[in-house]
């Protein structure tokens, strides 16, 4: 099928500028009209985007399916995937028909938020697809504009507050991401990802203002680079933002924020950091390492001692995010591997974790967790779903959660036994919140009034959980279904930034002899 990565990409954004054209008024009718087209775009989206999955060929460690054609002003229009992004594309289309699903008791400005949504799914699968620097960034920077909108229209009392800490700290961690990027087009002449990882960006030692910057041009472009990932991820310490855009996110905001947009960071350091700097990736590999670190301990602590249920699993997700950039930077086979698992892993269990809060939010509208209490003898089908993605998120053995943090956590011991140790304190840690956050809400007697007329969920919120149990397990006992695809394209990866680096060392070290 010609041009398949773009049906993909904008199908939800024919579909929104569908409800935004064609549906009028705010009556019940209108409103279920405008579920109900957001539902079948985001499902048709998904169907198609399976056809992604059946021509991938993971032994090409190339970009498939390749789609390029001139844009605007001369900018190139160009797609495409690899073994790297594929996943993430349909992790994308998983994810949303789901998340369209749990908005069905939205009743205020449906049509607009149903339209929010469907951009934002467009412009998601164009951040994982684009093979365009500007066009990349164009997706990165457009998807905020949405989410911006979901958090400050449709979210919780603070959420002015919140939507602007969230625009605000992306927005401006990536303000130097594009300065680096006008630096690399002046220094290779094309904005062509494919030509940009072939080329090779200045690395020798220089000095600014007195200060050497060793690996010269390259430190300086991954430290930009980084600026704005480690925010999108978001690193320790510029993840404030996050627990407070997830406390006041409505429910399906919080979901594909999780699921989907933290990845964004995550990609952009496979995409960019490591290949393209290899030497500045070299460099900073220490520091990056002892962050991520920092970042399990820190946030695993920092959740223990949360009354929000919402916040206590958004620290949980940064603490989870430590693991994927410490098996980022090890960079060898089972930490990129394990990486990029834990990504696909997190989207399903992060997601599923919020959409227990939105269940029992929906019934009482508190995320307070002393409010809660008892739930098992009221809701047994809804305690044993919590039940099971509370242990998938502590890496419990037959989860998908186990098999990344433990790919992860072999491929940094290869490279610092000291953050690996360290690392695994995480794992314990997250026991500790996960279950205690559980014993309180599930467990004990019914005692509050306000819980004795609680129901259980009913069979659109069980539809809703099903196909992430099922993935959850599916690649908890079958993992080979994530890394048979990514695993040729992250040795190659891998190989390149080996090779790059061993070029760097010698031209240092002949350079110093001569000297």
């Amino acid at each position: 099928m010609d041009n398949l990565l773009s049906i993909v990409t904008f199908i939800p954004a024919v579909a929104a500028a569908i409800l935004a054209v064609f549906l009028r008024g705010q009556d019940a009718a209108a409103q279920r009209n405008a579920k109900w087209v957001a539902l079948i775009a985001t499902t048709l989206t998904f169907v198609v985007s399976l056809f992604i999955l059946f021509q991938f060929d993971p032994s090409n460690t190339g970009f498939q399916m390749v789609e390029e054609r001139e844009w605007l002003l001369g900018l190139q229009y160009k797609m495409g995937v690899d073994g790297i992004s594929v996943l993430f594309v349909m992790l994308t289309t998983f994810i949303m028909p789901l998340t369209i699903a749990a908005s069905w008791t939205v009743t205020t400005r449906v049509k607009e938020y149903m339209i929010a949504f469907l951009l934002l799914e467009t412009l998601m699968l164009g951040v994982f697809m684009a093979l365009d620097l500007v066009l990349f960034y164009l997706f990165f920077e457009a998807g905020l504009i949405p989410m911006f909108l979901i958090i400050g229209i449709w979210g919780g009392r603070e959420r002015i507050y919140a939507s602007f800490k969230f625009f605000l700290y992306t927005f401006l961690g990536s303000v130097l991401m594009l300065v680096a990027m006008v630096a690399m087009f002046s220094d290779a002449g094309t904005t062509d990802i494919a030509d940009l990882l072939k080329h090779e960006f200045e690395s020798e030692t220089f000095s600014i203002l007195g200060v050497h910057v060793i690996g010269g041009m390259q430190t300086l472009m991954f430290l930009a680079f980084f600026a704005s990932f480690a925010v999108k991820m978001p690193m320790w310490p510029v993840h404030t933002w996050l627990p407070d855009a997830h406390v006041q996110a409505p429910t399906a905001g919080s979901v594909v924020l999780a699921a989907i947009l933290l990845k964004m960071g995550g990609y952009g350091f496979l995409r960019f950091s490591l290949p393209m700097f290899p030497v500045g990736t070299e460099v900073l590999t220490p520091l990056v390492l002892w962050m991520s670190a920092i970042a399990i301990v820190y946030t695993s602590l920092v959740a223990l001692a949360q009354e929000d249920m919402k916040k206590l699993i958004a620290y949980s997700s940064v603490a989870h995010m430590g693991y994927v950039t410490m098996g980022i930077f090890a960079a060898n086979q089972q930490g990129v591997d394990g990486a990029i698992f834990q990504m696909i892993s997190h989207g399903f269990i992060s997601g599923a974790l919020f959409l227990c809060v939105g269940v029992i939010y929906d019934r009482m509208h508190t995320r307070e967790i002393d409010a809660y209490g008892g739930l098992v003898n009221r809701m047994p089908a809804y305690a044993l779903i919590f039940m099971f993605f509370t242990m998938a998120n502590v890496g419990l053995p037959g989860t998908s959660g186990f098999v990344g943090e433990f790919l992860t956590l072999v491929g940094v011991f290869q490279v610092n036994t000291w953050v690996a140790a360290v690392a695994t304190s995480g794992v314990i840690l997250s026991a500790a919140y996960a279950l205690w956050l559980y014993r309180r809400v599930v467990f004990g007697d019914l005692i509050k009034e306000s819980l004795r007329t609680i129901t259980d969920m009913n069979k659109r919120e069980r539809a809703i959980f099903a196909p992430l149990v099922v993935m959850t397990l599916l690649l908890g006992v079958y993992p080979r279904l994530v890394t048979d695809i990514t695993g040729p394209s992250v040795e190659a990866l891998i190989s390149n930034v080996e090779t790059a680096q061993a070029v760097a060392q010698a031209a240092t070290q002949l350079a110093e002899t001569s000297h």
